[in-house]
């Protein structure tokens, strides 16, 4: 995919993505999710577009970010890569 962060940002869906996804067929949680998502509907061949946001560090509290988050995403995208080559995406007609 051709975007600089896959777990960044505001997420909007057009209609037309979402009936298209299988929601049966995603796995992931958390940060996998989102990868995910945007894997899955580039591969339906819908376009996806960044609108640059400006991020302000934390001042306060946590991050949730733990070594299971990440292994979740390390290993899930793998997966979720390799899966790709065997499986068909149906690319909806305009």
């Amino acid at each position: 995919m051709k975007i600089m962060d896959t777990t960044a940002g505001f997420k909007c869906y057009r209609k037309k993505v979402l009936q298209t996804i299988n929601f049966d067929e995603i796995k992931s949680k958390g940060y996998g999710f989102q990868i995910e998502m945007k894997f899955t509907a580039w591969k339906h061949g819908f376009y996806i577009v960044e609108v640059p946001i400006v991020f302000t560090d934390r001042k306060e509290g946590t991050s949730k970010m733990s070594g299971g988050i990440f292994n979740e995403a390390l290993w899930g995208v793998l997966k979720m890569k390799i899966g790709s080559w065997f499986k068909k995406y149906e690319v909806p007609a305009e």
